[in-house]
Protein backbone atom coordinates (compact mmCIF):
# COMPACT_ATOMS: atom_id res chain seq x y z
CA UNK A 1 0.00 0.00 0.00
CA UNK A 2 2.86 2.12 0.95
CA UNK A 3 4.13 1.73 -2.73
CA UNK A 4 1.46 2.24 -4.55
CA UNK A 5 0.06 5.03 -3.09
CA UNK A 6 3.54 6.29 -2.67
CA UNK A 7 2.66 7.14 1.06
CA UNK A 8 5.79 8.04 3.97
CA UNK A 9 6.89 5.08 5.56
CA UNK A 10 5.91 6.94 8.95
CA UNK A 11 2.55 5.64 8.01
CA UNK A 12 2.54 2.86 9.42
CA UNK A 13 3.42 5.01 12.65
CA UNK A 14 0.18 6.89 12.53
CA UNK A 15 -2.64 6.55 15.61
CA UNK A 16 -5.58 6.14 13.40
CA UNK A 17 -3.78 3.38 11.41
CA UNK A 18 -2.91 1.17 14.14
CA UNK A 19 -6.17 2.06 15.46
CA UNK A 20 -7.35 0.79 12.39
CA UNK A 21 -5.29 -2.28 12.43
CA UNK A 22 -6.13 -2.99 15.39
CA UNK A 23 -9.89 -2.90 15.49
CA UNK A 24 -9.05 -5.43 12.51
CA UNK A 25 -6.80 -7.64 14.26
CA UNK A 26 -6.41 -7.57 18.15
CA UNK A 27 -2.65 -9.09 17.66
CA UNK A 28 -1.68 -6.53 15.22
CA UNK A 29 1.42 -5.31 16.21
CA UNK A 30 2.70 -1.44 15.45
CA UNK A 31 5.65 -1.54 12.63
CA UNK A 32 8.07 1.09 12.67
CA UNK A 33 9.30 3.34 9.80
CA UNK A 34 12.43 2.13 9.64
CA UNK A 35 11.23 -1.80 9.04
CA UNK A 36 8.35 -0.33 6.75
CA UNK A 37 11.03 1.22 4.25
CA UNK A 38 13.20 -2.16 5.03
CA UNK A 39 10.28 -4.36 3.67
CA UNK A 40 9.53 -2.07 0.70
CA UNK A 41 13.53 -2.14 -0.44
CA UNK A 42 12.98 -5.99 0.20
CA UNK A 43 10.30 -5.98 -2.41
CA UNK A 44 12.23 -3.58 -4.88
CA UNK A 45 15.07 -6.23 -4.64
CA UNK A 46 12.89 -8.94 -5.29
CA UNK A 47 11.77 -7.62 -8.56
CA UNK A 48 14.96 -6.62 -9.47
CA UNK A 49 16.92 -9.88 -9.77
CA UNK A 50 13.58 -11.38 -11.18
CA UNK A 51 13.45 -8.77 -13.66
CA UNK A 52 17.05 -9.19 -14.35
CA UNK A 53 16.78 -13.15 -14.81
CA UNK A 54 13.78 -12.25 -17.64
CA UNK A 55 16.33 -9.77 -19.41
CA UNK A 56 19.41 -11.85 -19.47
CA UNK A 57 16.65 -14.43 -22.25
CA UNK A 58 15.77 -11.33 -24.26
CA UNK A 59 18.27 -10.36 -27.37
CA UNK A 60 17.08 -7.67 -28.17
CA UNK A 61 16.19 -4.05 -26.24
CA UNK A 62 14.74 -1.23 -27.12
CA UNK A 63 15.23 1.66 -24.78
CA UNK A 64 13.14 5.13 -24.46
CA UNK A 65 14.34 7.64 -21.56
CA UNK A 66 12.68 11.10 -20.78
CA UNK A 67 13.56 14.16 -18.74
CA UNK A 68 11.27 16.58 -16.82
CA UNK A 69 10.51 18.80 -13.38
CA UNK A 70 8.66 17.43 -10.51
CA UNK A 71 6.40 20.48 -9.29
CA UNK A 72 8.98 20.66 -6.83
CA UNK A 73 11.31 21.88 -9.21
CA UNK A 74 13.22 18.69 -9.29
CA UNK A 75 14.58 17.04 -12.39
CA UNK A 76 14.44 13.55 -12.99
CA UNK A 77 15.49 10.67 -15.36
CA UNK A 78 13.75 7.59 -16.37
CA UNK A 79 14.61 4.70 -18.28
CA UNK A 80 11.74 2.03 -19.29
CA UNK A 81 12.91 -1.03 -21.85
CA UNK A 82 11.24 -2.47 -24.15
CA UNK A 83 11.25 -5.95 -25.76
CA UNK A 84 9.83 -9.02 -26.50
CA UNK A 85 9.90 -12.26 -24.57
CA UNK A 86 10.08 -15.50 -25.31
CA UNK A 87 5.71 -15.89 -25.45
CA UNK A 88 5.97 -13.31 -28.19
CA UNK A 89 4.23 -10.72 -25.81
CA UNK A 90 5.59 -7.04 -26.06
CA UNK A 91 7.07 -6.53 -22.47
CA UNK A 92 7.92 -2.65 -21.20
CA UNK A 93 9.44 -2.43 -17.72
CA UNK A 94 11.23 0.87 -16.12
CA UNK A 95 14.43 -0.16 -15.16
CA UNK A 96 15.94 3.15 -13.36
CA UNK A 97 13.85 6.43 -12.24
CA UNK A 98 15.80 8.75 -10.27
CA UNK A 99 16.46 12.58 -9.92
CA UNK A 100 19.36 14.49 -11.87
CA UNK A 101 21.17 17.52 -10.62
CA UNK A 102 19.83 20.78 -12.82
CA UNK A 103 22.11 22.30 -15.59
CA UNK A 104 22.71 18.82 -17.28
CA UNK A 105 25.08 18.16 -20.35
CA UNK A 106 24.57 15.58 -22.77
CA UNK A 107 28.15 14.21 -21.70
CA UNK A 108 26.15 13.85 -18.36
CA UNK A 109 23.04 12.23 -19.76
CA UNK A 110 25.43 9.80 -21.77
CA UNK A 111 27.26 9.03 -18.66
CA UNK A 112 24.41 8.56 -16.04
CA UNK A 113 22.26 6.32 -18.85
CA UNK A 114 25.69 4.20 -19.73
CA UNK A 115 25.81 3.36 -16.17
CA UNK A 116 22.06 2.55 -16.38
CA UNK A 117 22.37 0.21 -19.02
CA UNK A 118 25.56 -1.74 -17.10
CA UNK A 119 23.72 -2.07 -13.98
CA UNK A 120 21.42 -3.99 -15.96
CA UNK A 121 23.80 -5.52 -18.03
CA UNK A 122 22.68 -4.71 -21.44
CA UNK A 123 24.62 -2.66 -23.02
CA UNK A 124 25.02 -5.44 -25.47
CA UNK A 125 21.17 -5.93 -26.17
CA UNK A 126 20.25 -2.18 -27.16
CA UNK A 127 19.05 -2.03 -30.65
CA UNK A 128 17.54 1.53 -30.75
CA UNK A 129 16.63 4.25 -28.14
CA UNK A 130 13.73 6.91 -28.26
CA UNK A 131 14.61 10.30 -27.21
CA UNK A 132 13.64 14.04 -27.52
CA UNK A 133 14.79 16.22 -30.39
CA UNK A 134 16.59 18.16 -27.45
CA UNK A 135 19.60 19.68 -28.85
CA UNK A 136 21.47 18.43 -25.93
CA UNK A 137 20.44 14.72 -26.70
CA UNK A 138 22.59 15.08 -29.88
CA UNK A 139 26.14 14.57 -28.13
CA UNK A 140 24.41 11.81 -25.70
CA UNK A 141 23.19 9.81 -29.11
CA UNK A 142 26.63 9.97 -30.16
CA UNK A 143 28.55 8.99 -27.58
CA UNK A 144 26.04 5.94 -26.96
CA UNK A 145 26.60 4.93 -30.17
CA UNK A 146 30.39 5.20 -30.22
CA UNK A 147 30.21 2.99 -26.38
CA UNK A 148 26.86 0.58 -27.57
CA UNK A 149 29.40 -0.23 -30.91
CA UNK A 150 31.92 -1.93 -29.20
CA UNK A 151 29.65 -4.69 -27.79
CA UNK A 152 27.68 -5.30 -31.00
CA UNK A 153 27.57 -4.15 -34.02
CA UNK A 154 23.66 -1.65 -34.00
CA UNK A 155 21.46 -3.07 -36.83
CA UNK A 156 21.19 -1.48 -40.20
CA UNK A 157 24.37 0.65 -39.76
CA UNK A 158 23.02 2.50 -37.04
CA UNK A 159 20.14 4.26 -38.92
CA UNK A 160 17.43 3.44 -36.36
CA UNK A 161 19.16 3.50 -33.80
CA UNK A 162 17.69 6.80 -32.61
CA UNK A 163 14.31 7.15 -32.75
CA UNK A 164 12.69 10.32 -32.11
CA UNK A 165 9.72 10.45 -30.36
CA UNK A 166 6.68 11.17 -32.63
CA UNK A 167 4.58 12.86 -29.23
CA UNK A 168 7.64 15.43 -28.77
CA UNK A 169 7.71 16.46 -32.43
CA UNK A 170 3.86 16.35 -32.64
CA UNK A 171 4.11 19.05 -29.50
CA UNK A 172 6.93 21.00 -31.03
CA UNK A 173 4.30 20.77 -34.33
CA UNK A 174 1.34 22.18 -32.42
CA UNK A 175 3.43 24.31 -29.97
CA UNK A 176 4.80 26.58 -33.77
CA UNK A 177 1.11 26.36 -34.96
CA UNK A 178 -0.13 28.29 -32.60
CA UNK A 179 2.13 30.87 -32.21
CA UNK A 180 0.43 32.41 -34.52
CA UNK A 181 -2.51 33.03 -32.67
CA UNK A 182 -1.31 33.55 -29.44
CA UNK A 183 -2.77 36.31 -28.18
CA UNK A 184 -6.34 34.73 -28.41
CA UNK A 185 -4.97 31.48 -26.95
CA UNK A 186 -3.42 33.69 -23.99
CA UNK A 187 -6.65 35.54 -23.43
CA UNK A 188 -8.41 32.25 -22.69
CA UNK A 189 -6.11 31.06 -20.46
CA UNK A 190 -6.39 34.36 -18.81
CA UNK A 191 -10.12 34.24 -18.45
CA UNK A 192 -9.67 30.38 -17.18
CA UNK A 193 -6.94 31.32 -14.17
CA UNK A 194 -9.01 34.35 -13.50
CA UNK A 195 -12.22 32.59 -12.32
CA UNK A 196 -10.25 29.39 -11.19
CA UNK A 197 -8.71 32.43 -8.69
CA UNK A 198 -11.48 33.87 -7.95
CA UNK A 199 -13.75 33.70 -4.31
CA UNK A 200 -16.10 31.49 -6.80
CA UNK A 201 -14.71 27.98 -8.36
CA UNK A 202 -15.68 26.44 -11.02
CA UNK A 203 -13.63 22.87 -10.79
CA UNK A 204 -14.69 22.16 -14.56
CA UNK A 205 -12.46 24.25 -15.97
CA UNK A 206 -8.70 22.68 -16.60
CA UNK A 207 -6.05 24.41 -18.29
CA UNK A 208 -3.26 21.36 -18.04
CA UNK A 209 -3.67 20.87 -21.96
CA UNK A 210 -4.70 23.42 -24.64
CA UNK A 211 -6.92 20.73 -26.61
CA UNK A 212 -8.31 19.94 -23.27
CA UNK A 213 -8.93 23.82 -22.40
CA UNK A 214 -9.95 24.97 -25.80
CA UNK A 215 -12.98 21.85 -25.25
CA UNK A 216 -13.45 22.73 -22.09
CA UNK A 217 -14.62 26.75 -22.68
CA UNK A 218 -16.16 26.06 -25.54
CA UNK A 219 -19.03 24.36 -23.18
CA UNK A 220 -19.15 27.73 -21.16
CA UNK A 221 -18.65 30.03 -23.56
CA UNK A 222 -22.65 31.64 -23.06
CA UNK A 223 -21.13 32.27 -19.14
CA UNK A 224 -18.01 34.49 -20.05
CA UNK A 225 -20.05 37.71 -20.79
CA UNK A 226 -22.19 36.64 -17.86
CA UNK A 227 -19.46 36.68 -15.50
CA UNK A 228 -17.75 39.68 -16.80
CA UNK A 229 -20.85 41.60 -15.75
CA UNK A 230 -20.42 40.18 -11.81
CA UNK A 231 -16.51 40.67 -12.09
CA UNK A 232 -15.35 44.31 -12.73
CA UNK A 233 -11.53 42.87 -12.70
CA UNK A 234 -12.18 40.36 -15.32
CA UNK A 235 -10.54 42.02 -18.03
CA UNK A 236 -9.80 38.90 -20.70
CA UNK A 237 -13.35 38.63 -22.48
CA UNK A 238 -13.24 36.78 -25.37
CA UNK A 239 -14.62 38.66 -28.43
CA UNK A 240 -17.15 37.13 -31.01
CA UNK A 241 -14.22 37.00 -33.73
CA UNK A 242 -12.13 34.90 -30.48
CA UNK A 243 -14.67 32.80 -29.79
CA UNK A 244 -14.89 31.70 -33.99
CA UNK A 245 -11.14 30.89 -33.91
CA UNK A 246 -11.04 29.13 -30.59
CA UNK A 247 -13.83 26.67 -32.24
CA UNK A 248 -11.71 26.51 -35.66
CA UNK A 249 -8.68 25.46 -33.62
CA UNK A 250 -10.62 23.28 -31.21
CA UNK A 251 -11.20 21.11 -34.39
CA UNK A 252 -8.23 21.68 -36.04
CA UNK A 253 -6.67 20.00 -33.00
CA UNK A 254 -8.99 16.66 -32.42
CA UNK A 255 -6.71 14.65 -34.63
CA UNK A 256 -3.65 15.55 -32.78
CA UNK A 257 -5.15 14.89 -29.72
CA UNK A 258 -6.21 11.53 -31.14
CA UNK A 259 -2.88 10.72 -32.45
CA UNK A 260 -0.80 11.68 -28.94
CA UNK A 261 -3.85 9.07 -27.48
CA UNK A 262 -2.77 6.43 -29.79
CA UNK A 263 0.89 6.65 -29.49
CA UNK A 264 0.68 6.53 -25.75
CA UNK A 265 -1.41 3.44 -26.33
CA UNK A 266 -0.70 0.71 -27.97
CA UNK A 267 -3.00 0.55 -30.48
CA UNK A 268 -2.19 2.27 -34.28
CA UNK A 269 -3.99 3.35 -37.06
CA UNK A 270 -2.88 5.40 -40.26
CA UNK A 271 -2.58 8.93 -39.32
CA UNK A 272 -3.90 11.83 -41.72
CA UNK A 273 -2.10 14.60 -40.35
CA UNK A 274 -0.13 15.73 -43.45
CA UNK A 275 -3.44 15.25 -45.39
CA UNK A 276 -5.25 17.79 -42.78
CA UNK A 277 -2.13 20.36 -42.58
CA UNK A 278 -2.42 20.17 -46.49
CA UNK A 279 -6.20 21.38 -46.31
CA UNK A 280 -6.19 23.63 -43.61
CA UNK A 281 -3.13 25.55 -45.37
CA UNK A 282 -5.50 25.85 -47.91
CA UNK A 283 -7.63 28.10 -45.87
CA UNK A 284 -9.16 31.10 -47.03
CA UNK A 285 -8.84 32.47 -43.28
CA UNK A 286 -5.35 33.55 -43.07
CA UNK A 287 -4.75 33.31 -39.48
CA UNK A 288 -5.05 29.29 -40.34
CA UNK A 289 -3.22 29.71 -43.55
CA UNK A 290 -0.67 31.50 -41.27
CA UNK A 291 -0.79 28.81 -38.34
CA UNK A 292 -0.29 25.85 -40.69
CA UNK A 293 2.49 27.49 -42.71
CA UNK A 294 4.09 27.33 -39.65
CA UNK A 295 3.41 23.41 -38.74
Amino acid sequence: MIMVHELPFAFTEYELFTLLMKTASPHYVRISHATAKADCWTSYEVEKKRLNGLLKIVDRISITTDMWKSGQKIQYIVLTAHFVDSDWNLQKRVLNFVDMPPLHSGVFAYDTLYKFLQDWDIEGKVCSIFMENASYNDATIRMLKYSLSFHKMLYLNENLFHVSCCAHILNLLVHDGLFEIEDVIDNVRESVKHIRTSTVHLTMFSDNVTYAMLSCVLEFKDVFPQYAQCDASYKYLPSDKDWVRVEEVRSFLTLFNEVTNIISSKQFKYIYIKELLMEKSLSEELWMKQMTDKM
